[in-house]
């Protein structure tokens, strides 16, 4: 019989059995394994927490980042670029309430793109208060159901109504025309505009409304109304307080100063270009301010550069070198302010059809009449009669001439015409501001009257 062989060699192929298990060599592997195992614990698990302390510290380092580079955007640069979303975070609670609209319904995209993150390149100013925002429900019992005899304006853009809001304050609601996109990108202007720049010229917006397909503005009230109705009176308007000498002077000065601060304290100028005497508010003093922004252009940040853009404007106010090119500029501005200093001169609108050729026009029938002393007389609003100083009256006609020239270039500074307004505003002793005036040279120069 064959002996069993017991020392580890194969087992016998007729062995119904497997081979025999070797502890010795069962505990070697585990030996290994044991020894693999703490050396993955000891070079492993130390790597993987270094590579998380990396990650978790450059998540903060690129957190910090972003937390600085908004603090930048809201102190200094434009707010570009910001998700409507996270602008609503930092939104005070009152507006943050309103910002999906009425009824859960949101406003359109470029609305709250505008309202909430401003394109046009101003520093936000986060000391002023932005306007408020109000539903249509709100505004709609403020002016009493939108009713006829609360209109106190109309035209191209809309209709304006007075109404007093919850808190008392009465306000000018202009409801804007819903023409597609100009519509759309008036409302958007005139908020962005208006909610960045402050200044006692302009005026004030109190808030507004995107409700749905509803826009509206929500202006300080002006219980003078425009100085359009007082220097062109209609049979529906004929009651209007006459200005004397005095508040005329006094209404260009205050209109030369919105017009100084839009183009020459405004980091890019902003140009109007919508001047006009309906565009022109007076408060309870009979002080002007400039309203209607919704048309006005972003100017170029080189010094006289020009923006070119389609020619918007009203007839007899639009400078000759932006109707013929489209190239606008902040003198267009100065045109424009020159023809409304001929209308608080003459009285006369600047285009009025009824008159006969050659008068029908204010600036080409004005312009060759402002060197001239007897003529310049003749051309003072009858309605004055005869109340005014000549010698302030030379200065004023000098002015307008230099603001109405047809080449842009000869055409002035809105501060220095700023200063040559100022010591003709008399005060109420009736003395002269010592202020110099840096506008005497070129003024002199048109001030060759015989």
């Amino acid at each position: 019989m064959a002996s069993a062989d017991l020392s580890g060699g194969p087992a016998s192929p007729t062995s119904p059995f497997p081979p025999p298990v070797h502890h010795a060599d069962h505990q070697h592997r585990h030996g290994i394994l044991g020894a693999t195992s703490s050396t993955f614990v000891m070079v492993v698990v130390p790597l993987a927490s270094v590579l998380l302390f990396v990650v978790a510290v450059s998540i903060l380092l690129i957190l910090r980042r972003v937390r600085s580079a908004g603090k930048a955007h809201e102190g200094g640069g434009g707010i570009v670029g910001h998700s409507s979303n996270s602008l609503s975070k930092r939104l005070p609670s009152n507006l943050s309430s309103y910002y999906a609209g009425a009824n859960g319904d949101p406003y359109s995209p470029d609305v709250r793109r505008c309202i909430y993150g401003g394109n046009l390149g101003f520093p936000f100013q986060p000391k002023n208060k932005r306007g408020q925002v109000f539903t249509y429900r709100e505004l709609e019992t403020a002016a009493d159901g939108f009713r006829e005899e609360n209109v106190i304006g109309n035209g191209g853009f809309g209709v304006v109504y007075r109404g007093t809001l919850a808190d008392g304050t009465v306000a000018a609601i202009k409801m804007l025309k819903r023409e597609g996109k100009q519509g759309e990108r008036e409302f958007r202007m005139e908020v962005d505009l208006l909610s960045r720049l402050h200044s006692p010229y302009l005026v004030g917006l109190i808030g507004y409304c995107a409700d749905q397909h509803h826009r509206l503005l929500v202006f300080e009230y002006m219980p003078n109304g425009c100085l359009q109705r007082h220097l062109h009176p209609t049979s529906s308007n004929s009651q209007q307080h006459v200005l004397d000498w005095c508040t005329r002077l006094r209404i260009a000065l205050d209109c030369a100063r919105a017009l100084e601060f839009l183009h020459e304290h405004t980091v890019p100028a902003v140009i109007h270009r919508d001047y006009k005497c309906s565009n022109i508010l007076l408060d309870q003093n009979y002080r002007a301010k400039v309203s209607d922004f919704g048309m006005a252009k972003i100017g170029s940040d080189k010094i006289n550069g020009q923006v070119l853009t389609r020619v918007l404007g009203t007839t007899g106010y639009v400078a000759p070198e932006y109707a013929l090119t489209g190239k606008l500029t902040t003198k267009s501005d100065v045109y424009s302010f020159g023809v409304v200093l001929l209308e608080l001169l003459t009285g006369r609108v600047p285009v009025d059809i009824k008159r006969p050729p050659g008068e029908d026009v204010l600036v080409p029938w004005a312009l060759p009449r402002l060197t001239n002393r007897q003529k310049v007389v003749e051309m003072v609003d009858p309605a004055l009669q005869g109340r005014y100083s000549k010698k302030d009256l030379i200065q004023i006609a000098a002015i307008a001439a230099v603001c109405v020239q047809s080449e842009s270039d000869y055409r002035p500074l809105m501060t220095d015409v700023v200063q040559s307004l100022i010591p003709l505003v008399r005060s109420p002793s009736g003395t002269c501001p010592t202020t110099p005036s840096r506008f005497s040279a070129p003024v002199s120069k048109f001030n060759v009257v015989t």
